[in-house]
Protein backbone atom coordinates (compact mmCIF):
# COMPACT_ATOMS: atom_id res chain seq x y z
CA UNK A 1 0.00 0.00 0.00
CA UNK A 2 3.03 2.00 -0.62
CA UNK A 3 2.08 3.64 -3.95
CA UNK A 4 -1.23 5.42 -3.42
CA UNK A 5 0.29 8.72 -1.31
CA UNK A 6 2.50 8.54 -4.45
CA UNK A 7 -0.37 8.52 -6.85
CA UNK A 8 -2.63 10.45 -4.88
CA UNK A 9 0.08 13.49 -4.90
CA UNK A 10 1.54 13.64 -8.82
CA UNK A 11 -1.87 12.10 -10.06
CA UNK A 12 -4.38 15.84 -9.68
CA UNK A 13 -1.57 18.55 -11.59
CA UNK A 14 -0.17 15.86 -14.21
CA UNK A 15 -4.08 15.01 -14.90
CA UNK A 16 -4.87 18.78 -14.59
CA UNK A 17 -2.10 19.61 -17.30
CA UNK A 18 -2.66 17.15 -20.10
CA UNK A 19 -6.96 18.14 -19.48
CA UNK A 20 -5.75 21.84 -20.66
CA UNK A 21 -3.35 21.02 -23.46
CA UNK A 22 -6.36 18.57 -24.67
CA UNK A 23 -9.14 20.75 -24.29
CA UNK A 24 -6.86 23.36 -26.64
CA UNK A 25 -6.80 21.19 -29.05
CA UNK A 26 -10.37 19.78 -28.99
CA UNK A 27 -11.51 23.35 -29.42
CA UNK A 28 -9.01 24.06 -32.21
CA UNK A 29 -10.59 20.68 -34.22
CA UNK A 30 -14.22 21.07 -33.49
CA UNK A 31 -14.48 24.85 -33.31
CA UNK A 32 -13.91 26.66 -36.81
CA UNK A 33 -11.51 29.78 -37.02
CA UNK A 34 -13.38 33.11 -36.17
CA UNK A 35 -16.01 31.00 -33.97
CA UNK A 36 -15.95 32.06 -30.54
CA UNK A 37 -14.79 29.27 -27.84
CA UNK A 38 -16.52 28.86 -24.75
CA UNK A 39 -15.41 31.54 -22.04
CA UNK A 40 -13.42 29.76 -19.25
CA UNK A 41 -15.07 29.60 -16.19
CA UNK A 42 -18.99 29.24 -18.52
CA UNK A 43 -21.03 26.14 -17.91
CA UNK A 44 -20.11 24.35 -21.42
CA UNK A 45 -16.52 24.67 -20.44
CA UNK A 46 -16.75 23.16 -17.05
CA UNK A 47 -18.70 20.61 -18.81
CA UNK A 48 -16.08 20.02 -21.30
CA UNK A 49 -13.54 20.28 -18.69
CA UNK A 50 -14.79 17.55 -16.27
CA UNK A 51 -15.69 14.92 -18.98
CA UNK A 52 -11.77 15.33 -20.94
CA UNK A 53 -10.39 14.96 -16.91
CA UNK A 54 -12.40 11.72 -16.62
CA UNK A 55 -10.89 10.53 -19.64
CA UNK A 56 -7.63 11.55 -19.06
CA UNK A 57 -7.64 9.99 -15.58
CA UNK A 58 -9.33 6.96 -17.41
CA UNK A 59 -6.66 5.79 -19.28
CA UNK A 60 -4.16 6.79 -17.13
CA UNK A 61 -5.41 3.95 -14.65
CA UNK A 62 -6.01 1.52 -17.73
CA UNK A 63 -2.11 2.21 -18.34
CA UNK A 64 -1.67 0.83 -14.75
CA UNK A 65 -3.09 -2.18 -15.06
CA UNK A 66 -1.47 -3.03 -18.34
CA UNK A 67 1.95 -2.15 -16.59
CA UNK A 68 0.82 -4.17 -13.44
CA UNK A 69 0.16 -7.20 -15.94
CA UNK A 70 3.24 -6.71 -18.20
CA UNK A 71 5.04 -6.75 -14.94
CA UNK A 72 3.76 -10.36 -14.17
CA UNK A 73 4.76 -11.63 -17.50
CA UNK A 74 7.91 -10.18 -17.44
CA UNK A 75 8.78 -11.83 -14.10
CA UNK A 76 7.93 -15.35 -15.72
CA UNK A 77 7.09 -18.26 -13.61
CA UNK A 78 8.15 -21.94 -13.20
CA UNK A 79 5.75 -23.27 -15.54
CA UNK A 80 6.71 -20.24 -18.11
CA UNK A 81 10.51 -21.05 -17.52
CA UNK A 82 10.06 -25.01 -18.15
CA UNK A 83 7.96 -24.80 -20.97
CA UNK A 84 4.74 -26.18 -19.21
CA UNK A 85 1.18 -25.52 -18.86
CA UNK A 86 -0.62 -24.80 -15.05
CA UNK A 87 -1.01 -28.24 -13.78
CA UNK A 88 1.43 -30.14 -15.72
CA UNK A 89 1.62 -33.29 -13.99
CA UNK A 90 4.64 -34.85 -12.83
CA UNK A 91 5.77 -36.91 -15.72
CA UNK A 92 5.87 -34.15 -17.83
CA UNK A 93 8.01 -31.63 -15.54
CA UNK A 94 10.59 -34.42 -15.46
CA UNK A 95 10.90 -35.04 -19.16
CA UNK A 96 10.81 -30.95 -19.50
CA UNK A 97 13.82 -30.42 -17.15
CA UNK A 98 16.06 -33.46 -19.17
CA UNK A 99 15.88 -31.61 -22.09
CA UNK A 100 16.55 -28.00 -20.82
CA UNK A 101 19.16 -29.53 -18.50
CA UNK A 102 21.07 -30.88 -21.39
CA UNK A 103 20.85 -27.60 -23.08
CA UNK A 104 21.74 -25.49 -20.17
CA UNK A 105 23.91 -27.38 -17.72
CA UNK A 106 27.14 -25.77 -16.92
CA UNK A 107 29.40 -28.32 -18.38
CA UNK A 108 27.77 -27.20 -22.23
CA UNK A 109 29.73 -23.91 -21.51
CA UNK A 110 33.17 -25.33 -21.55
CA UNK A 111 35.78 -22.54 -22.72
CA UNK A 112 33.35 -20.01 -24.38
CA UNK A 113 31.95 -17.23 -22.05
CA UNK A 114 28.45 -17.23 -20.36
CA UNK A 115 29.67 -19.93 -17.99
CA UNK A 116 27.79 -17.53 -14.62
CA UNK A 117 25.12 -17.09 -16.79
CA UNK A 118 24.57 -20.93 -17.89
CA UNK A 119 25.44 -21.60 -14.39
CA UNK A 120 22.55 -19.53 -12.93
CA UNK A 121 20.34 -20.94 -15.76
CA UNK A 122 20.89 -24.29 -14.66
CA UNK A 123 20.46 -23.44 -10.96
CA UNK A 124 17.15 -21.89 -11.63
CA UNK A 125 15.60 -24.21 -13.87
CA UNK A 126 16.58 -27.32 -11.07
CA UNK A 127 14.75 -24.76 -8.40
CA UNK A 128 11.92 -25.06 -10.82
CA UNK A 129 11.42 -28.71 -11.34
CA UNK A 130 12.49 -29.38 -7.74
CA UNK A 131 9.36 -27.02 -6.57
CA UNK A 132 6.57 -28.62 -9.25
CA UNK A 133 7.85 -31.85 -7.83
CA UNK A 134 7.15 -31.46 -4.67
CA UNK A 135 3.20 -31.92 -4.25
CA UNK A 136 3.01 -29.74 -0.84
CA UNK A 137 5.45 -26.92 -2.53
CA UNK A 138 3.60 -26.79 -5.71
CA UNK A 139 0.39 -26.02 -3.96
CA UNK A 140 2.01 -23.33 -2.30
CA UNK A 141 4.25 -21.71 -5.26
CA UNK A 142 0.74 -21.24 -6.97
CA UNK A 143 -0.50 -19.58 -3.86
CA UNK A 144 2.25 -17.69 -3.11
CA UNK A 145 4.69 -17.07 -5.49
CA UNK A 146 7.94 -17.73 -5.43
CA UNK A 147 8.55 -16.41 -1.53
CA UNK A 148 7.89 -20.27 -0.75
CA UNK A 149 11.27 -21.51 -2.10
CA UNK A 150 12.67 -19.79 1.22
CA UNK A 151 10.52 -21.24 3.51
CA UNK A 152 12.53 -23.96 4.16
CA UNK A 153 11.14 -25.09 7.80
CA UNK A 154 7.69 -25.91 5.89
CA UNK A 155 7.18 -29.26 4.91
CA UNK A 156 3.06 -30.20 4.26
CA UNK A 157 0.48 -28.19 3.12
CA UNK A 158 -1.14 -26.95 6.39
CA UNK A 159 2.74 -25.73 7.57
CA UNK A 160 2.62 -23.33 4.08
CA UNK A 161 -0.89 -21.84 4.21
CA UNK A 162 -0.45 -21.32 7.90
CA UNK A 163 2.42 -19.81 7.06
CA UNK A 164 1.46 -17.59 3.97
CA UNK A 165 -1.78 -16.37 5.83
CA UNK A 166 -0.02 -15.44 8.72
CA UNK A 167 2.91 -13.86 7.44
CA UNK A 168 1.42 -12.46 4.00
CA UNK A 169 -2.20 -11.85 3.61
CA UNK A 170 -3.32 -10.93 6.82
CA UNK A 171 -0.36 -8.50 7.62
CA UNK A 172 -1.00 -6.97 4.18
CA UNK A 173 -5.30 -6.23 4.54
CA UNK A 174 -4.07 -4.88 8.39
CA UNK A 175 -2.16 -2.43 6.95
CA UNK A 176 -4.15 -1.85 4.26
CA UNK A 177 -7.15 -0.72 6.47
CA UNK A 178 -5.29 0.98 8.28
CA UNK A 179 -4.08 3.30 5.44
CA UNK A 180 -7.81 3.67 4.49
CA UNK A 181 -8.74 4.40 7.67
CA UNK A 182 -5.90 6.96 8.24
CA UNK A 183 -6.39 8.66 4.68
CA UNK A 184 -9.99 8.67 5.87
CA UNK A 185 -9.44 10.88 8.75
CA UNK A 186 -7.41 12.56 6.34
CA UNK A 187 -10.11 13.15 4.07
CA UNK A 188 -8.31 12.02 1.03
CA UNK A 189 -10.89 8.96 0.84
CA UNK A 190 -13.91 10.20 2.06
CA UNK A 191 -16.06 10.06 -1.09
CA UNK A 192 -16.86 6.19 -2.05
CA UNK A 193 -16.19 4.97 1.61
CA UNK A 194 -18.54 2.44 1.65
CA UNK A 195 -17.34 0.97 -1.22
CA UNK A 196 -13.92 0.66 -0.30
CA UNK A 197 -14.41 -1.00 2.42
CA UNK A 198 -16.38 -3.29 0.26
CA UNK A 199 -13.59 -4.09 -2.01
CA UNK A 200 -10.92 -4.52 0.49
CA UNK A 201 -12.95 -7.23 2.36
CA UNK A 202 -14.22 -9.14 -1.15
CA UNK A 203 -10.58 -9.18 -2.03
CA UNK A 204 -9.63 -10.41 1.36
CA UNK A 205 -12.10 -13.08 1.77
CA UNK A 206 -11.22 -13.96 -2.09
CA UNK A 207 -7.25 -14.16 -1.77
CA UNK A 208 -7.99 -16.68 1.72
CA UNK A 209 -10.47 -18.70 0.08
CA UNK A 210 -7.62 -18.90 -3.14
CA UNK A 211 -5.10 -19.94 -0.65
CA UNK A 212 -6.87 -22.46 1.31
CA UNK A 213 -8.58 -24.26 -1.21
CA UNK A 214 -7.20 -27.69 -2.82
CA UNK A 215 -8.02 -26.29 -6.53
CA UNK A 216 -8.14 -22.75 -8.77
CA UNK A 217 -10.73 -20.37 -7.27
CA UNK A 218 -13.96 -20.67 -10.70
CA UNK A 219 -13.74 -17.07 -10.66
CA UNK A 220 -9.71 -17.63 -11.71
CA UNK A 221 -10.79 -20.18 -14.13
CA UNK A 222 -13.71 -18.14 -15.80
CA UNK A 223 -11.04 -15.50 -16.13
CA UNK A 224 -8.14 -17.93 -17.20
CA UNK A 225 -10.82 -19.25 -19.85
CA UNK A 226 -11.56 -15.65 -21.01
CA UNK A 227 -8.01 -14.49 -21.40
CA UNK A 228 -6.50 -17.80 -23.07
CA UNK A 229 -9.53 -17.61 -25.45
CA UNK A 230 -9.44 -14.10 -27.11
CA UNK A 231 -5.83 -13.60 -26.66
CA UNK A 232 -2.47 -15.54 -26.45
CA UNK A 233 -2.11 -14.70 -23.20
CA UNK A 234 -0.54 -17.08 -20.43
CA UNK A 235 -3.09 -18.49 -17.46
CA UNK A 236 -2.57 -16.53 -14.59
CA UNK A 237 -1.59 -18.89 -11.89
CA UNK A 238 -3.08 -18.08 -8.24
CA UNK A 239 -0.79 -15.74 -6.91
CA UNK A 240 0.05 -13.78 -10.29
CA UNK A 241 -3.91 -12.92 -10.04
CA UNK A 242 -4.09 -12.10 -6.22
CA UNK A 243 -0.92 -9.83 -7.58
CA UNK A 244 -2.92 -7.95 -10.53
CA UNK A 245 -6.32 -7.95 -8.05
CA UNK A 246 -4.14 -5.96 -5.34
CA UNK A 247 -3.06 -3.31 -7.66
CA UNK A 248 -6.10 -3.16 -9.70
CA UNK A 249 -7.38 -2.36 -5.95
CA UNK A 250 -5.16 0.66 -5.68
CA UNK A 251 -6.28 1.40 -8.80
CA UNK A 252 -10.63 1.40 -7.98
CA UNK A 253 -9.20 4.00 -4.58
CA UNK A 254 -7.49 6.41 -7.36
CA UNK A 255 -10.55 6.31 -9.19
CA UNK A 256 -12.84 6.87 -6.82
CA UNK A 257 -11.09 9.83 -5.20
CA UNK A 258 -10.35 11.22 -8.68
CA UNK A 259 -13.39 10.47 -10.97
CA UNK A 260 -16.16 9.74 -8.64
CA UNK A 261 -16.85 13.73 -7.41
CA UNK A 262 -16.49 14.53 -11.38
CA UNK A 263 -18.95 12.03 -12.28
CA UNK A 264 -21.41 13.31 -9.52
CA UNK A 265 -20.70 16.99 -10.83
CA UNK A 266 -21.05 16.28 -14.38
CA UNK A 267 -24.25 14.36 -13.85
CA UNK A 268 -25.72 16.80 -11.24
CA UNK A 269 -25.27 19.39 -13.67
CA UNK A 270 -27.02 17.69 -16.41
CA UNK A 271 -29.99 17.43 -14.35
CA UNK A 272 -30.28 20.53 -13.34
CA UNK A 273 -30.01 21.58 -17.37
CA UNK A 274 -32.42 19.08 -17.42
CA UNK A 275 -34.87 20.47 -14.75
CA UNK A 276 -34.44 24.06 -16.43
CA UNK A 277 -35.25 23.05 -19.78
CA UNK A 278 -38.15 20.95 -18.34
CA UNK A 279 -39.39 23.92 -16.82
CA UNK A 280 -39.02 26.31 -19.33
CA UNK A 281 -40.75 24.13 -21.73
CA UNK A 282 -43.84 24.27 -18.92
CA UNK A 283 -43.58 27.52 -18.86
CA UNK A 284 -43.71 27.62 -22.96
CA UNK A 285 -47.15 25.57 -23.10
CA UNK A 286 -48.45 27.96 -20.28
CA UNK A 287 -47.99 30.54 -22.49
CA UNK A 288 -49.47 28.85 -25.39
CA UNK A 289 -52.30 27.51 -23.60
CA UNK A 290 -53.09 30.90 -22.78
CA UNK A 291 -52.89 31.98 -26.02
CA UNK A 292 -55.32 29.38 -27.37
CA UNK A 293 -58.04 30.47 -25.06
CA UNK A 294 -57.67 33.83 -26.43
CA UNK A 295 -58.11 33.36 -30.11
CA UNK A 296 -60.61 30.25 -29.01
CA UNK A 297 -62.64 33.24 -26.79
CA UNK A 298 -61.91 35.44 -29.96
CA UNK A 299 -63.45 33.39 -32.39
CA UNK A 300 -66.04 32.45 -30.58
CA UNK A 301 -67.27 35.70 -30.35
CA UNK A 302 -66.41 36.67 -33.85
CA UNK A 303 -68.53 33.75 -34.91
CA UNK A 304 -71.65 34.92 -32.83
CA UNK A 305 -71.31 38.31 -34.15
CA UNK A 306 -71.66 36.95 -38.04
CA UNK A 307 -74.91 34.84 -36.75
CA UNK A 308 -76.22 37.66 -34.45
CA UNK A 309 -78.29 38.88 -37.69
CA UNK A 310 -79.61 35.34 -37.91
CA UNK A 311 -80.58 35.06 -34.74
CA UNK A 312 -84.53 33.87 -34.15
CA UNK A 313 -84.55 32.30 -37.55
CA UNK A 314 -83.69 28.89 -37.84
CA UNK A 315 -84.29 28.23 -41.84
CA UNK A 316 -81.91 30.83 -42.04
CA UNK A 317 -79.46 29.76 -39.91
CA UNK A 318 -79.52 26.35 -41.20
CA UNK A 319 -78.89 27.47 -44.34
CA UNK A 320 -75.85 30.15 -43.53
CA UNK A 321 -74.71 27.04 -41.62
CA UNK A 322 -75.26 24.51 -44.91
CA UNK A 323 -73.15 27.48 -47.27
CA UNK A 324 -70.24 27.96 -44.96
CA UNK A 325 -69.47 24.07 -44.88
CA UNK A 326 -69.81 24.23 -48.30
CA UNK A 327 -67.43 27.36 -48.45
CA UNK A 328 -65.14 25.64 -46.03
CA UNK A 329 -64.67 21.98 -48.37
CA UNK A 330 -64.82 23.93 -51.86
CA UNK A 331 -62.40 26.49 -51.10
CA UNK A 332 -60.38 24.68 -47.68
CA UNK A 333 -60.48 20.93 -48.02
CA UNK A 334 -60.76 20.80 -52.17
CA UNK A 335 -58.17 23.26 -52.30
CA UNK A 336 -55.41 21.02 -50.69
CA UNK A 337 -53.14 19.46 -53.07
CA UNK A 338 -52.94 16.15 -51.11
CA UNK A 339 -56.75 16.04 -50.99
CA UNK A 340 -56.42 16.87 -55.00
CA UNK A 341 -54.15 14.15 -55.33
CA UNK A 342 -55.95 11.42 -53.50
CA UNK A 343 -59.19 12.25 -55.54
CA UNK A 344 -57.53 12.52 -58.67
CA UNK A 345 -55.92 8.94 -58.00
CA UNK A 346 -59.23 7.71 -57.11
CA UNK A 347 -60.97 8.39 -60.10
CA UNK A 348 -58.24 7.18 -62.34
CA UNK A 349 -58.38 4.21 -60.29
CA UNK A 350 -62.49 3.59 -60.83
CA UNK A 351 -61.98 4.80 -64.63
CA UNK A 352 -59.46 1.51 -64.81
CA UNK A 353 -61.51 -1.06 -62.99
CA UNK A 354 -64.79 0.34 -64.55
CA UNK A 355 -66.35 -2.58 -67.17
CA UNK A 356 -65.10 -2.74 -71.00
CA UNK A 357 -67.51 -0.41 -72.62
CA UNK A 358 -68.96 1.70 -69.52
CA UNK A 359 -69.10 5.48 -69.36
CA UNK A 360 -66.29 7.27 -67.34
CA UNK A 361 -66.57 8.69 -64.68
CA UNK A 362 -66.38 12.84 -64.00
Amino acid sequence: MSHPPILFAALPPLASLATSWIQTIYYGLTIRAGDPKPAPGSPRHAAHRRVIHILVVAAYLVYTIYEADYELRAASDFYADLGLAPGAPDRDVKTRFRRLAALHHPDKAGSAGGGDSITARFIHLKLASDTLLDAARRFAYERFGPDVVAWQKCVTIRDFVSRGVLSGVLPHYAVAAATIYVLGLLGYMDFGRFYRWLILISLCVFEVHAVTRPSFPPFLKLVNALVTRVSAHPPYLPFQFIQLARKLTITTYIALSQIGPLLVEHTQQRQRVAQDDERALQQALQRLELVTNQLNADTSRLMDMEIAPFKGDPEAVSNLQGKMREWLVQNTIRADPMVRDALGTSFRKRRIDAPSGARGNR
